[in-house]
This record gives C-alpha cells, structure tokens and sequence, in this order.
C-alpha cells in the first residue's frame, strides 16, 4: 500500500479557519442535487415495477441499479443530520426524516449515533457506537478462545460486507441500538420510521403483490446497504489509519488522520456524494457534499492526504487488528507472524 501523506495534530486544527469558508450550502444548488437523486430513484422503480410485466430479471437488474441512487439519497439524509444540507434546520431534519423512510434508517436515532461516531472517531476508550469493532493486538490476545473466534467471525468479509449490511438495515435498525435508555425521542424516530416503511410496503403488496418487494424493494435497499457499509468501512480502516487513548487522542488529529481520502472515478464520485473525502468530512462536517471537491482541488496537501485506491481498499479486507507500537492495522497472519497472536 502507498505511503499516506501525514498531517500534524496542530495542522488538523489550523485546517478549521480554512474549511470554514466552504461551509454555507446553496439552496438552490441542494434542492438540485435533491431532485436530481430522487427524481431518477422514483423513476427507476417505476421502470422495475412496469419490468415485472416484461421480465423479472430486467426488473432486478433495474432494481439494483437504483440501489445506486438510494446510497445517493442517504449522503443527502447524512448531510441533513449534520446540518450542512440546507439553511432552516427544520425543513431539514424533517427532510431527512422523509429520507430516512426511504434509507430504512431512523433520522433521529442515526443523527445522534453519528455524532457520537464524530465526536470519539479513533478514541480506543470511546469505542462501541457509531463504528466498526476493532481491537488492540493486546486487547485480542487477551480474549479467551471464544472471544478470539467470535471477533474473526465478525471481521470475515462475509459477515461484514454481505450479512451484516442487511442485517444493519433490515434489522438492527428497527430499533434504537446504543439508545434504548436514552428518551422517547428515539423510540418515536425508530417507530415512526418503522411505521412509515410498513405502510410502504403494505402499499406495495396491495397494489402489486410480493413480487415487488421481493425483485425491487428488497434488492434495492439491499444493494445500497451493502455499498454503505463497504464505504464506511474504507473511509476508515486502513492500514495507517489513527488509533490513540488518553492524552494522546486529539479529536482534530484523529479526525483527519482516521479518515481515508478514497479516490473514486466518475460516476461513483457522484453516486457515493463525494463522501470518499471523508478525512476532509471529518474535520469539518458541516462542508456540504458537494463542495467537497473545491476543497481538494483548492488544497493540494488535502488532496494528497490519506489517498486510498480501489485497489488499496480491497487490501485492507483483511486488515483486523490495531498495533499500537507500529501505528497501523494488521491482518491476523501479520499479527500471528510479528506476535505469535493466533
């Protein structure tokens, strides 16, 4: 894997007064970027649903292409949540709200789990919410047997990127996980979001069957799961991501260094909404989506920092432990041969 340009923890702030600059959306430009999600994502479900007609084939072939759009559409609904989508923040969180029907994610319930992934990203003692389990060669070896094969179980690329997706989605956010004790206020975002859907689907079934959840609602949201929670997992686990604890974790320093710059070609820079700029993301989360790119195409040092090919994040699959002495992930054959950890 490439070398990645590193920044000093006193850099990372001196970044806030400069990103600053490019934080005010346009409202007219976020209304645009609006339809120009939604607008294609309705008409290719319409397109699927006249398809079963056809083919049930071309209306899963449709139905998976628009999985695209609906990750689309959750980068808005995360914009939303960070308020950098729009200037009234109530016709925004409403309007993430509305999204997060379609994204089958309570706004409210994610809003807040996000906020606590922003505010401890790279914190080994604030781990839990919000991220993508992962422990210290110490903190492994120290696990009994079961403990060892239950965290491999959880790293194996099947389970996180073809189980767990759906399961996030379809499951896990039913209900407001790492919240549960925390107000009404996200048991009315989650059941509220859940009764939106089941009116949908209800809808769906009454008016055409099984046939459309199961060849266009299913595998749509299915497919977009899935590329969310691979983008997820790229914009942060890498091999020279940050990891500290105690006076050593600095938020501004863990917010840049943690997060990858993944480089993406046309069209999946606009289908993921830019959001592979993500250590710029990080240190400043109110920089709308699409302004992203001024960014690095204004700052170079931005631009060159943390870059992640394709190719580099197929490689970091198989990235699964922290070793604090090197600063960097290791796989469990590198732990096993440095440390005799099996």
């Amino acid at each position: 894997m490439p070398e990645k340009t590193r920044t000093a923890p006193t850099a990372a702030r001196d970044w806030l007064t400069i990103l600053a600059r490019y934080r005010e959306p346009s409202t007219r430009r976020s209304l645009w970027e609006l339809a120009a999600t939604v607008v294609p994502f309705v008409a290719l479900w319409v397109l699927a649903w006249m398809a079963l007609s056809v083919s049930p084939w071309l209306a899963l072939a449709l139905a998976v292409l628009n999985g695209a759009f609906l990750v689309r559409i959750f980068i808005i609904q995360h914009d939303c949540g960070h308020g950098a989508f729009l200037a009234n923040r109530t016709a925004q969180d409403w309007l993430g709200r509305v999204l997060g029907v379609l994204t089958l994610t309570p706004y409210d319930v994610w809003r807040r789990t996000h906020s606590i992934h922003h505010a401890h990203h790279g914190d080994l003692d604030a781990r839990g919410i919000g991220d993508v389990l992962t422990l210290t060669i110490d903190e492994y070896r120290a696990r009994s047997r079961f403990g060892r094969l239950m965290y491999r179980l959880y790293r194996h690329p099947l389970v996180l990127f073809v189980l767990g997706p759906s399961y996030l989605f379809l499951l896990q956010n039913r209900l407001p996980f790492g919240l549960m004790k925390s107000g009404w206020r996200y048991w009315t975002s989650a059941m509220g979001t859940n009764a939106m859907i089941g009116i949908a689907v209800g809808l769906i079934v009454w008016f055409g069957g099984l046939l459309p959840v199961l060849l266009i609602f299913l595998p749509t949201s299915v497919i977009a799961a899935t590329i969310g929670v691979w983008l997820f997992y790229v914009q942060h686990q890498f091999e020279e991501t940050h990891w500290s604890k105690g006076d050593d974790w600095q938020l501004h320093a863990a917010a840049l260094e943690g997060s990858s710059h993944y480089v993406l070609p046309q069209p999946l820079r606009w289908f993921s909404g830019n959001i592979g700029i993500h250590h710029v993301h990080h240190l400043y989360s109110r920089i709308p989506f699409y302004r992203l790119p001024e960014v690095i195409r204004d700052h170079r040092a931005l631009a060159e920092a943390q870059r992640l090919t394709i190719r580099d994040s197929l490689r970091s699959v198989h990235l699964n432990l922290w070793d604090a002495a090197q600063g960097k992930l290791l796989s469990f054959k590198e732990a096993r041969a440095r440390y005799g950890v099996a």
